[in-house]
């Protein structure tokens, strides 16, 4: 990874606290500990199973289907959903869990010999990406960590995780692993420091998704898919 050069920054930094006429604070700012943190006490008690039937409900207001299934069911509902959406051209993430999880069948035998389009994500293909997921009917991606009280899905990209398989095909199927569940945002910004602090990277576009694009900013009219797929789909894998 090419780590880039800062010029001039105690310069920078004396001018700004000159512009407000105080020192400039250069040892390490202390964190603040609060006496109470609430954030950190809702549904903190909640189990898998808990969170799981929090999710199915909050889906409910969101305008998106749920399955759950075990690893055996994977294919035939993902297959079912792509149907039931009309079909390819389908476009995938590059990511070894789709074999692991028995979608090798599905996406490189079954769909090709009945004529659906399959594209998996090539970062040495630049713009071909792009078009692809442009011209895409369904986009298949993967949750890291899942909000059961939002119904709200984190993706992390990179260079085999292209962020436009989530936002450009007309519909959308997220595969969340159970495992995937957390209480909130709270619960999840831990597991991100966590993950940073584990392997010292994490990704550099972190999406936050919440069913299909829903946008009510002119006259509060909810209007769906002005931004992104007009329907979702959650499947959740058993994998606890």
């Amino acid at each position: 990874m090419m780590i880039g050069t800062i010029y001039n920054r105690d310069k920078f930094l004396n001018q700004i606290a000159s512009r407000l006429n105080r020192p400039r604070i250069s040892a390490p700012m202390e964190r603040t500990k609060w006496k109470y943190e609430p954030q950190y006490e809702i549904y903190k008690d909640a189990d898998q199973y808990e969170l799981l039937e929090m999710l199915k409900e909050h889906c409910k207001k969101i305008h998106t289907e749920i399955f759950t299934v075990d690893l055996a069911g994977l294919p035939e509902v993902v297959n079912e959903v792509v149907s039931e959406y009309g079909g390819g051209p389908v476009v995938t993430w590059k990511d070894e869990r789709f074999s692991k999880w028995g979608l090798d069948s599905l996406m490189k035998e079954k769909w090709p010999s009945e004529n659906v389009d399959v594209f998996e994500w090539d970062y040495t293909l630049w713009e071909e990406n792009v078009h692809q997921a442009e011209h895409a009917n369904v986009g298949i991606t993967i949750s890291e960590i899942t909000l059961a009280e939002s119904g709200t899905v984190v993706l992390f990209s990179d260079k085999d995780r292209g962020r436009t398989v989530s936002f450009l095909p007309k519909t959308s199927i997220i595969l969340i692993p159970k495992s995937s569940l957390v209480p909130r945002m709270t619960q999840a910004a831990v597991k991100m420091r966590e993950m940073y602090q584990n392997t010292g990277h994490v990704s550099s576009c972190i999406n936050f998704i919440t069913g299909p694009s829903n946008s009510a900013d002119i006259e509060l009219n909810l209007v769906v898919g002005v931004h992104g797929p007009i329907k979702a789909t959650y499947i959740v894998i058993n994998d606890i």
